[in-house]
Formats: structure tokens, sequence, C-alpha cells
């Protein structure tokens, strides 16, 4: 569909504002918080450096063991700006705007599949993308990881651009856009390692969207050749970009991997395992409104990782989208959350809970968000008529109330603990120069 070239201009003019927005935050005192690096970044930047000069390999047992994907693009902004935490960083930065703007372009088609009642659907169509996009940018919980050289802006980047290829896909019905959706959940299989779980999403929602179109048609029969062709179109680019990390991993142990999962451990019991298991649901769900990670580089220690008016909107929009899961997209994103915490309740439970290994359910918690806001202006406008527009601008409130929260719990709470959390001082080309150093408190 051709956008009129008065949406156009609106669109660019609305993602700039999003980029700024997004930037600002940031790079706001970039190099200061956190002025310091930790151990793990450090780990980090040797590992890429270690693949300078040789030919390539698409896993490295380094710093716990990694897939190299991201390591590579970190070598680059090492080369390019030299060995200190500015190039370190950049990277993840780079990527946690650019997921902004990707984010942006997602929620305004995800927007337009979701059942909202025609006579408030121009609104919601402009007005929910807007939302959505600004409460991801300026969630603390989203932020704070583009400030520091961990990949989780990454992955999340590589996951959002498979899945908005995905929906161009739905809305064209040419299968020459799933090719682009599997190289990109092929590239985050190749990331962080929640990344490698990703590719079911767009499988399982292919196979529902030709389940559907079948059910149209009352053609029952499912392996025919516009459902091998779909599915190939999609699983061909992304099995060529696994193959390489998939064939050392066949012959060779994912080294942290090993370490995490408590599932892989024969010393314990069955009973042991349900356990911690039963401990990991219960800590992960507390996470988002009750208590969060305790990891002062992954949060304010303890603080829910959701602020008050998310915390609500989140539990509010999973609830509904629960109810209304026969919802193409309820479907598609209540799939995507659980799929994304699942890889942390399979962790032992004392590692949470942990809101950087459970950072991919973002993109879900936004929609959730947008879905209870999509609810409450529909039901304000049916029943209080009159003062729906007073509901959109406490809304418009609400969102910057939120994302002054978190910034302040950013800035003034979280930012002092980093001076412990980011424990080493010295620069980091000491520790690359000197790699028997040990990291000084």
């Amino acid at each position: 569909m051709t956008l009129p070239a008065r949406t156009k201009h609106s669109v660019l003019i609305i993602t700039l504002l999003l980029g700024i927005l997004s930037a600002f935050i940031i790079f706001y005192r970039f190099t200061s918080i956190p002025k310091t690096l930790t151990f793990d970044e450090i780990e980090f930047a040797k590992l890429a450096l270690s693949l300078d000069n040789h030919s390539y390999i698409p896993y490295s047992p380094l710093a716990t063991g990694h897939s190299t994907l991201y390591f590579y693009i970190l070598l680059f902004s090492l080369k390019v700006f030299g060995i200190n935490s500015f190039g370190l960083r950049f990277p993840a930065a780079l990527f946690g705007l650019a997921s902004v703007l990707v984010l942006f372009f997602v929620l305004r088609r995800v927007v337009q599949k979701m059942e909202i009642p025609h006579s408030h659907s121009p609104f919601l169509h402009n007005f929910l993308p807007v939302v959505g996009t600004f409460l991801f940018a300026t969630t603390r919980w989203y932020f704070n990881f583009t400030r520091f050289g961990f990949e989780a802006t990454f992955v999340l980047l590589l996951e959002l651009i498979s899945l908005l290829f995905l929906l161009i896909y739905l809305d064209h019905k040419q299968k020459k856009w799933l090719i682009p959706s599997g190289i990109f959940a092929g590239l985050a299989y190749n990331s962080y390692q929640p990344g490698r779980l990703f590719f079911i999403i767009p499988l399982i929602f292919l196979f529902l969207f030709i389940l559907e179109r079948k059910q149209h048609r009352l053609d029952f029969s499912f392996f025919t050749k516009y459902t091998v062709t779909t599915f190939l179109s999609f699983l061909i680019p992304f099995i060529v970009l696994i193959t390489p990390l998939s064939l050392y991993l066949s012959q060779n142990k994912d080294v942290r991997v090993n370490q995490l999962m408590y599932p892989t451990n024969t010393e314990l019991t069955l009973g042991e395992k349900f356990q911690f298991f039963g401990r990991n649901v219960a800590s992960t769900a507390l996470m988002f409104s009750v208590k969060g990670d305790v990891n002062g580089r992954h949060n304010y220690p303890n603080k829910a990782a959701l602020n008050p008016l998310m915390s609500l909107l989140f539990m509010s929009g999973l609830l509904l989208a629960l109810w209304k899961i026969k919802q193409k997209m309820n479907q598609l994103f209540v799939i995507y959350f659980f799929l994304a915490i699942s890889p942390t309740l399979l962790t032992y439970p004392w590692e949470n809970p942990n809101m950087l290994r459970t950072i991919t359910c973002l993109p879900s918690l936004i929609y959730f968000c947008m879905f209870a806001i999509a609810h409450i202006y529909i039901m304000s406008e049916k029943r209080f008529h009159i003062y729906y527009k007073i509901l959109v601008i406490g809304i418009f409130i609400g969102i910057i109330v939120s994302a002054v929260y978190d910034a302040r719990t950013y800035f003034m709470f979280q930012a002092p603990v980093f001076k412990e959390a980011f424990e080493a001082q010295m620069p980091l080309s000491y520790y690359i120069n000197n790699p028997d150093a040990k990291v000084k408190k």
C-alpha cells in the first residue's frame, strides 16, 4: 500500500523526533555514566581482539563462551575508535538507537492488524505506534543496556528487523519478504543466546497464517507447493546462516549454556529441577512489578523492572490479550513474550530474576501496554464521549511522567550504584596491554 505524500512526511517527522529523543537518552553523559568498566566488558574486548587476523570462527570459548557475530562488530569498532570504552560501547548504543526506529515501523504495521472498531481506527492507528515507541525508548530497562558493551540491543535489533519483514509479508503476501526475515532470524541465532529461539516465532506464525488461508479456501491439504515454498523462503537463508555455529555446537559444548542451565546437571534429581523451575517462575513474575534484578549493572538493585504506570498497563494488556487470544496479533506477542522469558526459567534460580536474559520480551511488553491503552481509549470514548480528548491528554501526560520517572531512577539512583557494579577503574587499554592485571576496585 502506497502512503500519501502527507502521511509519508508525517511519518518521517515522527521518526526523526523519536530518533532524536532516543539518541539524547542513550548518549547523554555516555562516557561518564557508567564511567568505569566491568570485568565482563574487558573480557568481551579481549574476545573481539582475539578474532583479528584469523579466519572466521562462529564461536569462541573466551569470556565464558559466546558466538562471535557481535564480537566481529566490536572488533571493527575498536579498530575505528581505538582501544577505549567508547569504542567498546558504541555498537550497543548504535544498535539501541536503530532498535527504537525499527520498532516504530513494526508497531505501525502491528496496529494496522489489531482488531480496533472502525470508528476508532484512524486516530489509534496513528496514536498507538508513537506512544509504544516512546515508552520503549524511555524505559530504563531498555536504555540502560544501550549504554555499555553488552550485546542485548544487537539481538533485539535483529529480531525486530526479522519481525518487520514477516509483517510486510503478511501485508503483501509476497514470499520474497520472507527471505530477509529468515536472514535476520539466522543472524539473531548467531548472537546472544536468547536469540537462538526467535526463529520459532516466524515459523509458528507462518503455520497459523497458512492454516487460516486454507480454511478460508476450504483447502485442507497442507503440503502443497505454496506451503512448501513459503516455508522454504524463510528456512533456506535461516539454515544457511546458522549452519557454521550449529556444526560447531554439535561437536563442542556451549560452555555458557552448560554452566547456567540446570536441566543439563545430571547430579540434580527431577524433584530439585521442578523446584528450581517453580522458584524461577515466581522470581521472574515478580520482576516486572515487585522485585527486579539485584545486579547493579542490570538494574537499581531489587527495584521492579517497570515503573508503576507501565507495570499496570503491561499486566492489564497481557490479561486482555490472553482473554482475546483468538486475535492474531495477540497470539503473536503472547507466544513471543513467553518464548523470550523461557531461557531464564531454565537457569539456576540464584541467577534470577535477570533483566538481561529476558530483554527480548520488551517488544511484547510494549505491545501489551499499547493494547491496554487502546481498550482504555475505546471504552472511555464510548461511555464518556465528551471527555475522551481529556483522556488522550492524560495518556500523554502519563507516558511523560513514566519517562521522567525512569530517567530520574537511572541518572539519580542507579548511576551511583555503577561505581561498585563497574569495578574496573583503569582504562580498557591498560587491561588489554596487561592481560594478567587484576581488576582493581
